[in-house]
Order: structure tokens, then C-alpha cells, then sequence
């Protein structure tokens, strides 16, 4: 091999080092940007703690169902990702504020009691019919609408991201009617976080209302997105007008 050709060879050697290096330095600087987003829409920087709260099976003595299991290993996996801490706590035991921790609260008002301080004092506009029989039975009232439960072929379940204030850490919540629910709507929020951060913002307030399709089929694979309710939800009800005040 001439000198030519060596210093050829070793030129192009040399481009295909640095474009190597240049692109491991781009997929790094990409990787370090995604989790830096992941982090802020979710509210957990490096070494965070949050809460899970869990509530309790109402047809057993005080266990966790087997979906919102399943919901907090979705859950997990993406703390995990940012880098933070969780703490696990039962719906029942809570006497604290919220704000200073990201929350992931999961169940309706009668499994959590935890959920039902939420929607009461952070979701006005939201109403569950907690009646153990009858049609209306877990319906879910926002506004003026009413969707009820048909157990196994159509389910609805809130999934609702809250801030009291800018500085405040979000709180995550996943209102369903039955707790596979949960675990579709902790699996939307996993898979769907960026597109979420990019229409709502790292700290924005949303709450979408979504329908899990014959769960006694396809468990919680099955979601559709049926509406953002956000301005409903966070908006309280009309106060009813007594005769006196006529």
C-alpha cells in the first residue's frame, strides 16, 4: 500500500470514529432531554419521593385488587425512570395535604377515601353515584352527563392530572368504576405521557374521560379517549336555589 492510500485509509477511519462519537454524544444528549421532559410532565426529579395511594377492594377484607396491582407496576416503571422514590400508602390512612409530592391516587370514592377528597375539594364538576344497585349504580356524572357502568363490556374511567399551583407537585388520579379501569388508565397515562405533555404542558391541569372496551374480553388493552372534561370537571357544580332564596 502506497502512502496515499494509507493516509486515505486512516482519514477515513478517523471520519468514521468521530461520526461514531458525535452520534453516541447526540443519542445521550436526546436520551438526557426525554427524561428531563418525562421528569417534569410527572413532577419527579432526581431522587423524588411520591405517594401511591391504593384503595381497598370493596368485596374483600381490606386487600388490593389484582389490576390496581398490575396499575402500580405500571406506575413503577416509570418513577423508576425518573429516578424517584415511591412511598405506598392505603387510601384509608392519609391525613395530609397535597402539593409538596406527586400523587398517584387510584380508585373510586368508595374503595379510596383519598380519591373522594380529591374529586370533592380539586374536581368540583365530578360526581359518582355510589349506590350499590340499580342502573345508575358507579355511573359517573360530569356536568349534566351521566355514564354508567355496563360491568365487563363498557367502563369509564377519569384520568386527571392536578396542580393547586405552579410550584406545586400534580396529582395524578384515576377515578374508575371498576379497578380494571384503573390499570387502563394508569397504562394510557404510561404509554401516552408525551403526547400529553406536549398538548398540556409540564404543568398543566387536565382531566380526560376514557372508556375501556370489553374488559371481560381484552382485560385493559382495549381504551378509547372519549373527551377532555377539564373545564366541566374543575368547574363546581350550580348551586340549587332554595324557596327562601326565591
Amino acid at each position: 500500500m502506497d502512502e496515499d492510500a494509507l493516509l486515505l485509509v486512516i482519514a477515513v477511519a478517523a471520519a468514521a470514529l468521530v461520526a461514531l462519537a458525535l452520534g453516541g454524544w447526540a443519542r445521550g444528549r436526546l436520551a438526557a432531554r426525554a427524561r428531563r421532559r418525562l421528569q417534569d410532565f410527572f413532577g419527579l426529579p432526581d431522587n423524588a419521593e411520591c405517594l401511591l395511594v391504593v384503595g381497598r377492594d370493596t368485596t374483600a377484607d381490606g386487600a388490593v385488587t389484582r389490576n390496581d396491582v398490575l396499575a402500580l407496576l405500571e406506575l413503577a416503571a416509570v418513577i423508576r425512570n425518573c429516578g424517584a422514590t415511591p412511598q405506598l400508602i392505603s387510601g384509608e390512612s392519609p391525613r395530609q395535604g397535597f402539593g409538596e409530592r406527586t400523587e398517584f391516587c387510584l380508585g373510586g370514592p368508595m374503595a379510596n377515601r383519598r380519591t373522594a377528597a380529591h374529586l370533592s375539594s380539586l374536581l368540583p364538576g365530578v360526581s359518582v353515584n355510589t349506590e350499590s344497585e340499580g342502573p345508575d349504580r358507579w355511573a359517573l356524572g360530569i356536568g349534566s352527563e351521566r355514564y354508567r357502568l355496563d360491568s365487563g363490556v363498557t367502563e369509564y374511567v377519569l384520568l386527571a392530572r392536578i396542580t393547586a399551583g405552579q410550584q406545586d407537585r400534580p396529582v395524578f388520579l384515576a377515578c374508575g368504576q371498576r379497578s380494571v379501569t384503573n390499570q387502563a388508565a394508569t397504562r394510557y397515562l404510561a404509554r401516552h405521557h408525551v403526547k400529553l405533555a406536549r398538548k398540556y404542558g409540564s404543568g398543566g391541569t387536565f382531566c380526560l374521560l376514557l372508556k375501556v372496551i370489553n374488559s371481560q374480553a381484552y382485560g385493559a388493552d382495549l381504551v378509547e379517549l372519549v373527551d377532555d372534561v377539564t373545564k366541566i370537571a374543575i368547574t363546581p357544580a350550580p348551586k340549587l336555589t332554595t324557596s327562601k332564596e326565591l
